[in-house]
């Protein structure tokens, strides 16, 4: 748990005007994606880690605010909230949790578990993620498109979010990538799209951002909040 509260602080204390993300000692960025809605992603790995364990880091104008912990399978560990701070991870026993590989192998992947978080509050995730056929190329990337829905419940089985779309897959990355979608935490549905718009290797101009360039505006702020809560659920990506 040391690493984790290392981490968790070490991000906190990043600035949020434009600078350049350095993560924890021990890790390295290999990834940076821009993506719409105001969002700039740094991804990393650990050597600490288990082999194919991937963290994420995500910025909006007013610094970090979500940082995500997945496996080799693309199954979400758990998630990091900042203001106010709480940490949500995946328990033990999953009734069917998260495989990447399946989703790539048969197209469809069925995915029921179960969180924790640090403010008391236990919830069931179901949900599926299923490939569409259609491939696409973002800034020259090849992705493949997924379709997606899940309910997040408590333990009464009232519904308390949900989420239904589309989001993009890199078979080479072992990642998710938001995409347009829907998500629900109330009566309404609200339209949602954080599909990438830049993918930035070491070594290119704007690697290691962590200031949004994409559709940055007085509204983002609850794109902000909705973004956080499907994040925090679905793969990592969730």
């Amino acid at each position: 748990m040391k690493p984790l509260i290392l981490t968790l602080g070490l991000l906190a204390a990043l600035p949020a005007e434009a600078g350049s993300f350095t993560p924890p000692e021990g890790c390295e960025t290999f990834l940076t994606v821009q993506a719409r809605g105001c969002r700039v992603s740094n991804h990393y790995r650990c050597e600490a880690d288990a082999p194919g364990d991937q963290w994420r880091a995500d910025f909006d104008q007013e610094g970090v605010f979500f940082l995500s912990h997945v496996n080799r399978e693309a199954e979400w560990v758990e998630s990091f909230e900042f203001n106010p701070d709480v940490r949500q991870s995946l328990d033990d026993g999953a009734a069917d949790p998260a495989e990447f590989s399946k989703l790539l192998s048969s197209g469809r992947d069925d995915f029921a578990f179960s969180l924790s978080r640090t403010d008391g509050q236990n919830t069931e995730v179901t949900g599926f993620d299923a490939l569409t056929g259609r491939s696409i190329t973002i800034d020259g990337v090849a992705l493949q498109e997924t379709e997606f829905e899940y309910t997040e419940t408590d333990a009464e089985g009232t519904i308390l979010r949900q989420s239904r779309g589309n989001e993009y897959i890199s078979a080479e990355w072992r990642l998710f990538f938001a995409g347009p979608s829907e998500y629900r935490d109330g009566e309404a549905w609200l339209p949602m799209d954080g599909s990438p718009v830049k993918f930035i290797l070491p070594g290119e101009p704007g690697f290691a951002a962590t200031q949004p360039i994409y559709e940055c505006g007085a509204l983002m702020s609850s794109y902000r909040k909705s973004s956080e809560a499907k994040e925090a659920l679905s793969h990592d990506d969730l």
